[in-house]
């Protein structure tokens, strides 16, 4: 669900106490977008937001919220948004993000 390795190189790569900063945005971020998903996803919007969740969640590691977003969001550039599982999308970011905190908490990216 968690890509570890890619956690750990970000964190590498910025240094931990950029890290510390940065995680919380992308919570915040990714979180607004899942929010308005849950309410009503707008299907003329929905490639793009998929897209915009695919990448933020690819930067910190999130291998399978990404994937699923990935997924629907070439759905939705077809034409078929409507044949995305919302629910599944935001459901998998909701898992991803608490693997993620028990996962740091625990000191995987340390």
């Amino acid at each position: 669900m968690i890509d570890w390795k890619r956690v750990q190189t970000l964190k590498e790569e910025i240094g931990a106490e950029d890290f510390e900063e940065v995680v919380p945005l992308f919570i915040a971020e990714v979180t607004e977008v899942t929010d308005r998903l849950r309410e009503g996803a707008e299907m003329a919007c929905l490639a793009e937001d998929l897209h915009f969740l695919k990448g933020s969640a690819l930067n910190l590691g999130f291998a399978e919220f990404s994937a699923l977003c990935h997924a629907g969001e070439v759905r939705a550039a077809a034409g078929e948004p409507e044949a995305v599982d919302v629910g599944a999308v935001v459901a998998c970011f909701d898992q991803s993000l608490t693997v993620f905190e028990q996962g740091i908490g625990q000191g995987l990216a340390a």
